[in-house]
């Protein structure tokens, strides 16, 4: 007769020390128990592992190390199966890989995440896996932290079968037909990873993306060094280089300021009003419907994110022509993201286009992106108001206009709020949520939980001229100028951001967004063009210091890589190069205003750029328009390109030391006192009067009566 058959199932979640100890008496136990033929590993919930408990970084480590427990699975003589529901990240698919097979769900997702935290895969993922999968594949994983799909996964090798049925069942039977069969050739740990024949070419090309896409970072030029352990080394010995190389990104000033990163993009949803409402207590309305105004770029860009969240969308434009190219231009987009994504025109939301706003009226939340016209948006919201619901909420896509004066057209200002995307909106992961005074909790509520449907980040933040982040942007791009006048040049002040860590440096991202942008809003606020009281002098603006070097290039006609010429000259595949005409249009500049050129180093450039975007931070935080120092960062690192191995800037000061930065700041307003937003902020001078308190506690110091949200 057939000997009973008895399988042990062992259930996992996160690897805190509680689990990591009750994994490892389970399995010890069921390993030692000989009517246990077969163990199966699953998740709790349909989901195997998101990986460590990253609370456990900041403490003493307690319980079973992973590493030894993972040696211990791998050992043993009983085949382990790990069933992959849902997802498997970092430590989870470590975990997963000392299993002797992996059976996964058709929706679960794989990845080795720890590079994103500033660590490498520390529980033998970068030795395990190109011995499973080969380098050249492991490598891509590793380096990037991507998520992989289950059918990805099964094609890599990565895991044994896919399923679209239970997959506990179906581990289960299939544990059934492996028990008796050696584990020795499944233990990965003995084998050999498959290396092309140019392994030294592989690993330096990997080197060089990695500095195009992260200049600066340590943690993914770290992991290339331990796939080059798998690929030359045993085993053991290559362990023992991860652990290494664990060790030294563990206590780094990068990995600090990526976890860092990672709990404050999730505390950025626990938003709170002065009222008392807030993300607890504040209930967001359904939206079965939504309308976006204007088809330009954010417009498609807003729309093919609401589609893409299964939201039914209707488009509207003013003239035949414009609704003709939304159209075309928006129907492009969802079939390139159908494809990219694998999703089904099912899955989308559908998408009808309009000329008529009364097609509005069933709408539950309608989102303006028109230009920033002040006039115009009123004109639109007063329409809403008698042609939409009583209770549809009314968003303005403005990038800085007063939310207040376009909320006052409307008749239920309340359910006004501000919608505020970055471009390309189905793209970029940030959404400002702009509070006005009289924005009710609801309206809040509703957009913030619009932003985690379309899966963006949502920050709540106060009404002001730009909100936060592009507030904090003029001192910035003004600095930038006065550095040009000075005797800098466009590349080397770009060369210096991109150094620090920023895909692009100010003047490329100019010319990447059109210089007439700025233009425009400069033009608006009455800084140039018609609206300039004549006789104002060039160089100044109400007492203060002003460039009009932009003003001029505009006027010139150079537009960025639109015109083929901004900054920089762009004539093949719009790559940005040095144009001699702009140094020769610095010089006749200087010249022409008696300035004396100088030469700019190098820690000057970044000090003037940084410390003053910085120091509007702390401004932006005294006025109550930003709730927290974490929630700027959120904004920067999400949506301006701030490298996240810097933490966001608000971080980035306090790494540096608020003294350092305070004392420069007051160096540079001395020297220029014509630019008063050098002045090092009271709230700053505070923070270093309290002996620089830990960044989790500058919230409590902030007035709360001032806040704007």
């Amino acid at each position: 007769s057939q000997a009973k058959l008895t399988l042990a199932v062992v259930f996992v979640c996160a690897l805190s020390c509680t689990v990591r100890e009750a994994i490892y008496e389970t399995v010890k136990r069921a390993t030692a128990d000989q009517e246990v033929k077969a163990i199966v590993l699953c998740g709790a919930n349909g989901k195997f592992c998101g990986g460590a408990d990253i609370k456990e970084f900041t403490g003493e480590m307690r319980g079973p190390p992973l590493v030894p427990m993972i040696g211990m699975i791998e050992e043993s003589e009983k085949p382990v199966v790990a069933v992959i529901e849902g997802v498997a990240f970092g430590g989870g698919l470590e975990l997963a890989l000392g299993c002797h097979y992996r059976i996964a769900h058709s929706g679960a997702r794989v990845g080795l995440t720890e590079v994103t935290l500033g660590l490498l895969p520390g529980a033998g993922g970068t030795q395990r896996l190109p011995r499973l999968i080969g380098v050249p594949a492991a490598l891509d994983i590793i380096t990037t932290g991507r998520h992989v799909s289950a059918q990805e996964a099964v094609q890599l090798g990565i895991v044994d079968k896919v399923t679209d049925s239970n997959a506990v069942e179906e581990a289960i039977e299939f544990a059934k037909t492996v028990v008796g069969k050696p584990t020795g050739p499944r233990r990965l740990s003995l084998w050999t990873a498959a290396c092309p024949e140019d392994l030294d070419s592989l690993l330096e090309g990997a080197l060089v993306r990695i500095r195009q896409r992260s200049r600066g970072t340590l943690a993914p030029v770290a992991c290339v060094q331990a796939v080059r352990a798998a690929a030359s080394l045993p085993f053991a010995q290559g362990m023992k280089k991860e652990q290494e190389l664990m060790a030294y990104l563990f206590t780094s000033g990068q990995a600090r300021a990526m976890q860092y990163c990672f709990f404050t993009q999730r505390a950025a949803a626990r938003w709170t009003m002065p009222s008392g409402a807030s993300w607890e207590n504040a209930k967001a309305r359904p939206i079965r419907q939504a309308a976006v105004i204007g088809l330009g770029t954010m417009g498609r860009g807003i729309a093919v994110s609401l589609s893409r969240a299964g939201i039914p969308v209707i488009a509207v434009e003013t003239e035949q022509k414009l609704l003709k190219a939304g159209r075309k231009a928006v129907s492009s987009m969802l079939t390139r993201e159908s494809q990219k994504r694998g999703l089904a025109e099912a899955r989308l939301g559908p998408v009808s286009f309009t000329l008529d706003l009364r097609k509005l009226r069933d709408t539950d939340l309608v989102i303006e992106a028109v230009f920033e016209d002040m006039a115009l948006k009123k004109q639109i919201f007063s329409k809403l108001s008698s042609v939409c619901r009583p209770d549809a909420l009314l968003c303005t896509n403005t990038s800085g206009l007063n939310i207040d004066e376009i909320a006052s057209a409307a008749s239920r200002p309340e359910l006004v709020v501000g919608a505020h995307f970055f471009a390309p909106a189905h793209v970029m992961k940030l959404l400002e949520v702009v509070c006005g005074p009289r924005t009710s909790p609801t309206a809040v509520a509703t957009v913030m939980q619009l932003a985690k449907h379309l899966e963006k980040i949502g920050v709540v933040v106060g009404n002001c001229l730009g909100f936060v982040g592009n507030r904090m942007m003029r001192p910035y791009t003004e600095q930038a100028y006065y550095l040009l006048e000075e005797g800098a040049r466009p590349e080397e002040v770009d060369l210096v951001l991109e150094e620090f860590g920023f895909a692009m440096g100010i003047f490329r991202v100019m010319d990447l967004s059109g210089l007439d942008v700025g233009w425009r809003s400069r033009k608006e606020l009455g800084l140039t063009g018609p609206k300039l009281p004549p006789g104002t002098s060039a160089r100044s603006r109400g007492g203060k210091r002003y460039s009009p070097l932009p003003d001029i290039l505009c006027e010139s006609g150079r537009l960025g890589q639109k015109t083929g010429r901004g900054w920089y000259l762009y004539e093949k595949e719009r790559v940005a190069t040095p144009d001699p005409w702009v140094q020769s249009f610095l010089e006749d500049y200087r010249s022409r205003f008696g300035i004396q050129s100088r030469h700019v180093g190098q820690d000057e450039i970044l000090e003037r750029c940084l410390y003053s975007l910085i120091n509007e931070g702390f401004r932006i935080l005294q006025d109550g328009i930003a709730a927290s120092p974490e929630d700027i960062d959120v904004i920067y690192v999400s949506g301006y390109g701030w490298p996240r191995h810097r933490g966001g800037p608000m971080f980035y000061a306090w790494m540096v030391g608020l003294p350092k930065v305070l004392d420069k700041l007051e160096h540079y307003h001395r020297t220029h006192p014509d630019i008063p937003n050098m002045a090092p902020s009271s709230l700053l001078r505070k923070l270093v009067a309290r002996g620089s308190p830990p960044i989790q506690q500058w919230r409590a110091l902030i007035q709360q009566h001032s806040s704007q949200l």
